[in-house]
């Protein structure tokens, strides 16, 4: 029970990554709430208090942060994705992606770090795509970048305080995946290519970027701040022209 008693808040827990990292902190001990745009999902657990809320409305955020307090962890998970390149998207796609993946991290770590315990741990849910750039996906590159960027900064500025870290998942099998191969000419085979770049032979599932969020959030990591750890199952370690992944 590396997390019993710690108050944990998680936003985006109603499916996907988010889910598992709920499920995950509820089974260490945690006591977990989530929060979502949309109304509370029936098959939440029952030990996981929901809000709906829109972390990219910095008003909504600020109330209800105020009614919270010494808060252990903060985990910034909602996130959206457009796949569009540069030229194709428009002002509300930017509203879309920015307004909750770079805004929204913004906006709950301004809001809550005044409400975090001494030793409090914020996990920023980043991406291999802050490094790398997905084709089509110029936005969502753009907005992953200011998330590992604002995570070194809240790690210099607001430690030793706050701790705050960065996961950048790889290719996890979430809605997010399946949208991404769909905009392939040929999705089975883009499929097929991409297991194959993968060492591991297979994508990232959610309790694979948990199990992560669980050590961040526990006295294991408290000497790991301003980091961001990929877990990627090695396909971003290989050369392209590595002959062992075709």
């Amino acid at each position: 029970m590396k997390l019993n008693g710690k108050l944990a808040l998680v936003t985006g827990g109603s499916q996907g990554i988010g889910r598992g990292i709920v499920e995950a902190f509820i089974q260490q001990g945690a006591q977990v709430i989530t929060c979502g745009r949309y109304t509370e999902p029936k098959d939440l657990p029952a030990a996981c208090n929901y809000i709906q809320l829109d972390v990219s409305d910095p008003a909504a955020v600020n109330r209800f942060a105020a009614d919270i307090h010494n808060l252990d962890i903060l985990v910034n998970n909602a996130g959206v994705q457009v796949e569009k390149n540069t030229v194709e998207s428009t002002d509300e796609d930017w509203d879309q992606v920015m307004g909750a993946n770079a805004r929204g991290v913004f906006n709950m770590c301004r809001a809550f770090i005044p409400n975090m315990t001494e030793g409090g741990s914020i996990i920023n849910i980043g991406s291999i795509s802050g490094n790398i750039a997905d084709p089509s996906m110029a936005l969502y590159n753009a907005s992953k970048a200011f998330v590992h960027g604002l995570t070194r900064s809240i790690a210099v500025d607001h430690g030793p305080a706050i701790r705050c870290n960065a996961i950048c998942p790889g290719w996890i099998e979430t809605g997010m995946l399946e949208a991404g191969f769909a905009t392939a000419d040929n999705p089975q085979t883009a499929m097929h290519d991409a297991l194959q770049r993968h060492p591991v032979r297979r994508f990232g599932k959610p309790e694979d970027i948990a199990s992560m969020a669980v050590w961040l959030a526990s006295s294991d990591a408290s000497f790991a701040t301003g980091q961001l750890f990929t877990i990627d199952g090695g396909m971003t370690a290989a050369s392209p022209l590595n002959p062992g992944l075709f």
